[in-house]
């Protein structure tokens, strides 16, 4: 649900893609591999980023400074859809440590344009909008960046299916993801392992100029809920600096109980009383 959570059943825009790569394959196999790739990447992307229409589930994230020490907190996140592959509108209440419980946040995303974010902090019983021009910022101190949690639109980039492989013990579809403007990714070519069954992303290795591994993702979980397939564990390692988040989601439900239109100031302040147990 941060991305994580995949339609009912299969959405028909992802039915649609599947439709399109296999006709293309059909007609052009020569020509076929950057659109079918690219198609292939949006039902990934819609598997893993926009499940269901929304939904919430609680959150147990680790990070690791690769010497043995950790630090865990906890959290509810919340997410409710506006369009497939368009804007989505995020929460996020923190339970654990003390230093950051009852801190809130919540991000309308925007697929064409910068986020808005805003941050409840209570010790001071305030509400502040927070820049969002870099979706590649950590998100809260993690591995993770605000673009990972909520996602870069398959077009920001040119695909290349490199061919079959395996990850997490189940076949998968690799491809290769290069930026159309670098200017806009930390990355200069990712690859991915999309699963064959459920389309969602297996592992992630993101690369520099000069070919140096930076970051791996890796999904180490998935369970079926509400008939969904859901990354329920997942990992980002920095390579370099031996740093690494995981993140565990429980409590998951497709179910939203909140509408769009709830992800406001009052919900800041006020979180479901569900999310502060």
């Amino acid at each position: 649900m941060l991305r994580e959570l995949s339609p009912f059943n299969r959405r028909p825009c992802v039915l649609v893609w599947s439709i399109v790569a296999a006709v293309m394959i059909l007609r052009c196999p020569t020509a076929l591999s950057q659109t079918a790739a690219l198609g292939l990447m949006n039902q990934s992307h819609l598997a893993y980023y926009y499940a269901g229409d929304g939904g919430h589930a609680r959150v147990n994230m680790i990070l690791s400074d690769g010497r043995g020490r950790t630090q865990t907190r906890e959290f509810w996140i919340a997410r409710r859809d506006i369009a497939d592959m368009g804007d989505q509108n995020y929460y996020t209440y923190f339970l654990k440590p003390a230093d950051v419980a009852r801190t809130a946040l919540v991000i309308h995303k925007k697929a064409q344009a910068n986020d808005d974010r805003w941050l409840y902090v209570p010790a001071l019983d305030l509400v502040k909008r927070i820049a969002a021009d870099d979706r590649r910022a950590s998100f809260v101190g993690s591995d993770f960046t605000y673009e990972d949690i909520s996602g870069r639109l398959p077009s920001l980039d040119k695909h290349e299916a490199i061919g079959p492989d395996s990850a997490l013990g189940r076949a998968a579809t690799k491809v290769k993801s290069t930026p159309v403007n670098p200017k806009t990714a930390d990355y200069a070519w990712r690859v991915t392992w999309v699963d064959v069954d459920s389309k969602l992303p297996l592992r992630e290795e993101y690369y520099d100029a000069r070919g140096t591994l930076q970051r791996r993702f890796e999904i180490t979980k998935i369970e079926t809920i509400e008939g969904i397939p859901t990354a329920t564990e997942r990992t980002m390692t920095n390579l370099q600096s031996g740093h690494s988040t995981t993140i565990r989601f429980t409590d998951v439900t497709y179910k939203p109980d909140l509408k769009a239109e709830d992800f406001n100031e009052r919900l800041l302040k006020n979180p479901p009383a569900a999310f502060t147990r």
